[in-house]
């Protein structure tokens, strides 16, 4: 049997329409890639309608239904199933998805194809989010500006840097909010920074739960060797942004020579 190609399109308000020759009395399954030595738990099914033409069509809807992760997409014949392979992908409507302002709790899917060449969902279900924007590295200096969905910044409002592994090793910084309450920006330039990566957060308000600063709301799944950064130089060491494999920002600190 051959691999059927599953094109896909996604609309402004985040929905998926899947399409593929049709195939009567399959479905579409979508599996939530499970961690390593873990069972698989997590499917979400969704049914094939016909679409004219010899196709079928299945559409995901805005509900945040699915968690967080990688989502691989099968055709579902009872209980035998397919991983299906991309066919084209119009993701255009999330290209400027950053210009769209986001209510919480926020659910992001992208569609991408993965190593091995077959369809895959990048999910993100987030109370509240931090959308990291321009980054500028010059001398010794880091400025950053972000804009947050599903929060405001109020009083108390901070940025915090949290030393991975650091047994609560914290810094805090002042935002620099636009009259929106929403837009923000932030300088690194502090060379006491220690050595180790350090994961930025933004605390809208005092008090307030930390939101994740990160950037999802445009069509890269993986973004940590798409976008690469240069380093930022002073006191002897180096501090490097970069996106985690969650698409999260995060400094590496190392010592510079």
């Amino acid at each position: 049997m051959t691999t059927p190609r599953t094109g896909c399109a996604v609309d402004a308000e985040g929905r998926i329409t899947f399409e593929l020759p049709a195939a009567p009395g399959h479905r579409l399954l979508l599996r939530l890639r499970p961690k390593k030595g873990q069972p698989e738990d997590t499917l979400h099914v969704l049914d094939l309608d016909p679409a004219g033409e010899g196709r079928a069509r299945a559409v995901l809807g805005t509900d945040p239904v699915l968690a967080e992760g990688r989502w691989d997409v099968y055709l579902l014949d009872g209980t035998e199933r397919t991983r299906l392979r991309p066919g084209p992908r119009d993701l255009r409507a999330l290209v400027d998805g950053h210009l769209r302002e986001r209510r919480g709790p926020l659910a992001v899917r992208v569609p991408y194809v993965t190593k091995d060449g077959y369809l895959a969902l990048r999910t993100w279900l987030r109370p509240a989010h931090a959308e990291a924007g321009r980054v500028d590295v010059t001398g010794g200096t880091l400025r950053f500006a972000a804009r947050l969905h599903g929060a405001a910044l109020s009083d108390g409002a901070e940025v915090r840097l949290r030393l991975r592994r650091g047994e609560g090793v914290v810094r805090a910084l002042e935002p620099v909010a636009a009259e929106d309450g929403r837009s923000f920006s932030f300088t690194v330039d502090d060379s006491t920074l220690d050595p180790g990566i350090w994961d930025l957060f933004v605390r809208p308000a005092a008090g307030a739960p930390m939101i994740r600063l990160a950037r999802l709301l445009d069509d890269v799944a993986d973004r940590k060797h798409v976008f690469v950064y240069p380093g930022a130089h002073a006191g002897g060491v180096e501090v490097r942004p970069y996106y985690t494999v969650d698409n999260d920002l995060s400094l590496e600190v190392t010592r510079a020579g």
